[in-house]
């Protein structure tokens, strides 16, 4: 039978010579796949322009794919959100598709996308074979068209009221001429004829292949008409085709009929939607239906659709699907509008198989649904523990398609990524459910970090404003979050970094806001620019720090270990709290020094005594054979040049001089004059260097003053070695009343080799101004007087 163009047998396509100037498409970015009823082709070509759109060619030239020629012709096209993604589906039927006995479609398409003006044509091609056997009926309700195909042999009528039927006879035997033509049956209107031809112009599509009989209408014609079956709206379209062949009328009745349900979105979080078991009002003898849902056009087993969380129920005479908004194999898009929203995409792929008057019809459904905007929440996390004094934000739930681009801290701006010269880093952390989110560390000592203190806590609040700047891609539109974080951590006194030096030690401390809590003493003194002065300190205090040089020998070293080759110096800075003056923390520093010679008076009466004796002995004399007053008193080390002696104060022949206010304690470092006159006769006494050893105390300060074996001072002595052949200073002016010789003691007694911190050394000159006035008491803690000639 002949259907003119449209029913025809379809001709062999062949690509045209247009289609060779067309550019490759790259393999990654095209998919083309096979399915049961059409093909479908997905390119991703990542650019931004106007939307792409296909052509399709047959041996009879080309054809731009646009929307009312897609619906016409079996195509549906899709563009997503994302530049440069486009599909198309074509019906294994579609109007440019060589078919060969319904068993092999061979398809070619050229897809044009726009280049800065231009346009550039990518060329394709796929041929297929059904997966699946035709079923006698099968009506597909694709997204843009309806198309049902029937077996040429089955193609009778369907369901149709006797009383209808008749009238379609009789008006198909009044009619009827040897081309066909078709009817359309609306329901309480007369059926009209008109000619295949009429029926194309209106957007109506008649095909006869090798073995089938097709019928592709657009959605929303005039003769289609809506119905509500079970309460869902249904569009059906009823055709009849007829023709009079001799005293024969053929006729062919064709039925459309497809859910119009939009599908809905409640607040489990599942998308929706119904289709009738039954679509059409009049057909009968429906038996039980069996259905099968997938996504993108491929089913699933009952198995994954439960594990996906698909739900398929029948209730009153209705299929219901629902399907979780965020299931496999949907699209997912965010957007900004006012805040981050996001949306879901899932393309439905149901099928329904039924038995309709004895007949296997198979119905399949292309639905498009869509959740509403829905809120996405990006939310902040604070992981920050104290301890660590660094804040740890996260922020988590960022989805797929939104990266952060930038954070402002307390307004300060930061890029992302972070340079590596920041203190503050950012890390992305990547989770499986195809969101991510940022981890955020800034030190609490950072710049940027807010400090305050609180009286309240009786801690420090420190406190970060952050700003996060987050771009939807690829359109790298922005949208901001916002979160405060807070840690309050208890006070710490200050810290002074400490250096050595030839000279002395050096102490640097870093102002904080919140410093003015705390005081800094030396030797339970407080720390002022008067004491400073005082003692001999080199102090700077500006906004951003105090730096403190302590020379040596100034008031407040504590001295251990003192050898010939030297000696260790101890320095302490206290930091006590503002209103109770209770120590809280000190910084201590301990550093090696050396020098010639040095003395030093403990509180507890001890002399420790470095001189030097080149002068003092005669040449080749060995410093080893010197002693005190006492020749039992020896030294403890000698060199070529020096001893060392350390005695206590009123031994080894010591003198005492008592004064009305101080009492001086001395003794002398000499030669044996025995050794002396054989080493070299020609040598007198009245040439060599006499060394004499002085500590003088405040008698206000002392608790014991002639105890053989007991010695208590508040205050350390003032040390002094006289070498009388060189020194110009006059003794100390005080006048004693009682020289007192100290007991001997016998060398078996050993020397004990403590001694406690020097002070700075006075000379003898200004020694009686520096003294403390009679009564005033000192700290008791251990203090030393050092000197060096």
């Amino acid at each position: 039978m002949a259907f003119g163009v449209f029913l025809g047998v379809t001709l062999l396509l062949f690509v045209w010579a247009t289609a060779a100037k067309c550019h490759h498409i790259p393999d990654e970015a095209l998919q083309m796949e096979c399915r049961d009823r059409y093909v479908r082709i997905a390119v991703d070509l990542s650019y931004t322009g106007p939307a792409p759109h296909f052509e399709a060619i047959d041996a009879t030239g080309v054809y731009a794919i646009t929307e009312q020629y897609a619906a016409q012709c079996g195509y549906t096209v899709s563009v997503r959100p994302q530049p440069g993604h486009v599909e198309l589906r074509a019906s294994y039927f579609s109007c440019h598709t060589d078919n060969k006995d319904d068993e092999v479609f061979t398809f070619n398409f050229n897809l044009i996308v726009t280049h800065e003006g231009e346009e550039d044509p990518y060329a394709f091609n796929k041929t297929c074979t059904p997966s699946l056997p035709w079923s006698p009926r099968e009506v597909t309700c694709e997204a843009n068209y309806m198309e049902v195909s029937v077996r040429s042999d089955v193609a009778c009528p369907t369901g149709t009221k006797k009383d209808d039927w008749d009238v379609f006879v009789q008006t198909a035997y009044t009619s009827a001429t040897s081309d066909w033509q078709v009817m359309f049956q609306r329901e309480d209107e007369e059926p009209t004829p008109m000619t295949i031809n009429d029926a194309h112009e209106q957007g109506y599509a008649f095909d006869l292949t090798d073995g089938r009989l097709v019928f592709r209408t657009p959605y929303g014609q005039l003769d289609s008409f809506s119905t509500e079956v079970n309460d869902v709206p249904v569009e059906v379209v009823h055709a009849t085709l007829f023709s009079r062949q001799s005293w024969v009328v053929l006729m062919v009745d064709l039925v459309a009929a497809c859910s119009m349900h939009e599908g809905s979105y409640d607040n489990s979080g599942y998308m929706m939607w119904v289709t009738p078991e039954a679509l059409h009002p009049l057909v009968s003898g429906l038996h039980e239906t069996q259905v099968n849902v997938g996504v993108s056009g491929e089913l699933v087993e009952q198995a994954v659709a439960e594990e996906r969380g698909y739900i398929v129920e029948k209730r009153n005479a209705t299929v219901q699907i629902s399907i979780p908004y965020n299931a496999e194999g949907g699209y997912r898009k965010s957007v900004v509008s006012g805040g981050l929203y996001e949306y879901y995409v899932f393309d439905l792929y149901l099928e329904q198989i039924s038995d309709e008057d004895q007949v296997d019809t198979r119905l399949r459904f292309h639905r498009t649904l869509a959740t509403p905007l829905l809120p996405c929440v990006v939310f902040t996390e604070n992981r920050t523990v104290p301890e660590e004094r660094t804040f740890t934000v996260y922020l988590g739930d960022v989805p797929e398609d939104v990266e952060l681009a930038a954070v402002r801290l307390n307004g300060y701006e930061c890029t992302v990524p972070f340079t590596d010269t920041s203190s503050h880093t950012i890390t992305k952390v990547v989770h499986p459910n195809n969101i991510h989110g940022y981890t955020l560390k800034v030190p609490f000592d950072d710049p940027v970090v807010m400090q305050q203190f609180s009286k309240e806590d009786a801690a420090i609040q420190y406190s970060l404003d952050i700003n996060y700047t987050l771009t939807v891609l690829p359109e790298k539109e922005p949208f901001y979050h916002l979160a405060s974080v807070m840690a309050l951590t208890d006070v710490s006194p200050p810290v002074f970094d400490a250096v050595c030096s030839e000279s002395g030690i050096s102490f640097k401390l870093d102002h904080r806001p919140f410093d003015y809590l705390w005081e800094i003493s030396i030797c339970s003194e407080l720390l002022t620019s008067e004491l400073a002065a005082q003692h001999g300190y080199i102090m700077s205090n500006d906004s951003q720090s105090l730096l403190l040089e302590v020379p040596l020998f100034s008031h407040g070293y504590e001295y251990k270990d003192v050898t010939l080759n030297g000696f260790f110096g101890t320095f302490e800075i206290a930091v006590q709290d503002h209103e109770t003056s209770e120590v809280k923390s000190s910084t201590i520093k301990t550093c090696p020094f050396s020098t010639t010679e040095l003395i030093m008076c403990s509180t507890d009466g001890m002399m420790t005594v470095v001189a030097d004796l080149s002068l003092a002995i005669p040449s080749g004399g060995d410093p080893a054979r010197v002693n005190l007053m006492d020749k039992y008193c020896g030294p403890k080390e000698t060199d070529a040049t020096r001893a060392l002696f350390s005695f206590p104060l009123n031994t080894c022949e010591s003198t005492i001089k008592l004064g009305k206010e101080y009492v001086t304690y001395e003794n002398e470092i000499f030669f044996s004059k025995t050794l002396r006159a054989l080493k070299n006769p020609a040598d007198s006494s009245n040439d060599i260097d006499r060394v004499t050893v002085q500590c003088t105390y405040p008698l206000a300060g002392l608790f014991r003053l002639f105890s053989v074996y007991r010695f208590e001072s508040d205050a350390a002595g003032v040390g002094r070695i006289v070498h009388s052949a060189h020194s110009t200073e006059a003794p100390p002016s005080m006048e004693p009343t009682t020289v007192y010789p100290t007991r001997r003691i016998p060398s078996r007694v050993s020397m004990r080799p403590d001694f406690y911190p020097p002070s700075q050394y006075i000379k003898v000159s200004s020694f009686l101004k520096n003294l403390p006035k009679k009564g005033a008491r000192r700290s008791s803690q251990s203090r030393v007087h050092a000197t060096t000639s």
